[in-house]
């Protein structure tokens, strides 16, 4: 059988097949899930043309994470693909250029960040409740937020808030049956990351990490995103899983 035969997942964030939200839709369609995407504005056609290069074409529903009422009108549009969620995957990150740079950014630049970027896990989590049941997964992507990264500033902070987030929704969701998880993955080089000024220091990760790390490979992450949101983790929740070479693991 295979890892997610006859689940039903929801993807969020694929914008180009670079992206470790795009491998996560492949490989679950490969281990047997049926597929729904997620998308908005302009970015709507850009979606759905990538949709098309899975192994099978997925559904692309619209949702502006900045905007209360797409989370309202969430569950409706996924019932028109879907009637039940096994597995929900947050991939979604946003920060102003200006929230880049720590000691000069105002909040005008912080707020749109944290909203983006951590605080729409548990408004996602949220909308796709009443579609989820006992064994379904809520798993996002993390850089890990325990540590102060040069260039990474306000960006860095919302991810804090974003593991926090994970740590509540484990907490809330568990009585009914539903995990929450994060995968903190090394740095890979897709659209989000090109906005990131200071990404070129990253370029290293792979030497200091014990198993080595290579930027322009999303599949591994996606692997850990895919097995979290089988049932191979039934008693794992508020957990960070570090896909990311060992570098986490090696002081300095």
């Amino acid at each position: 059988m295979a890892l997610l035969d006859g689940k039903k997942i929801l993807v969020t964030g694929v914008l180009t097949e670079a992206s470790i939200a795009f491998h996560v839709a492949r490989f679950a369609q490969e281990e047997g899930a049926q597929v729904v995407l997620t998308s908005f504005g302009r970015t709507m056609k850009i979606t759905s043309a990538i949709a098309r290069r899975l192994p099978q074409p997925a559904p692309v529903v619209e949702l502006d994470v900045s905007d209360p009422e797409h989370f309202a009108a969430l569950p409706d549009r996924l019932r028109e693909h879907v009637d039940s969620l096994d597995g929900v995957l947050h991939s979604i990150g946003f920060a102003p250029k200006a929230a880049f740079d720590f000691m000069e950014a105002g909040w005008e630049d912080v707020a749109p960040a944290l909203q983006i970027s951590a605080y729409s896990l548990k408004e996602l989590a949220r909308a796709c409740e009443p579609l989820m049941h006992p064994g379904s997964a809520v798993v996002g992507l993390t850089l890990d937020a325990t540590v102060a990264w040069t260039g990474y500033d306000w960006m860095g902070v919302a991810k804090a808030a974003f593991e926090s987030t994970n740590r509540y929704l484990a907490r809330d969701l568990g009585p009914k049956g539903i995990r929450c998880n994060l995968v903190a993955a090394g740095p890979i080089r897709t659209t989000a990351a090109n906005s990131i000024p200071a990404f070129s220091r990253f370029a290293e990760w792979g030497d200091h990490s014990p198993l080595g790390w290579d930027i322009a490979d999303p599949r591994p992450a996606a692997r850990g995103c895919v097995a979290l949101m089988s049932d191979w983790f039934p008693a794992t929740t508020g957990e960070i899983v570090h896909v990311d070479g060992g570098f986490h693991s090696l002081g300095g």
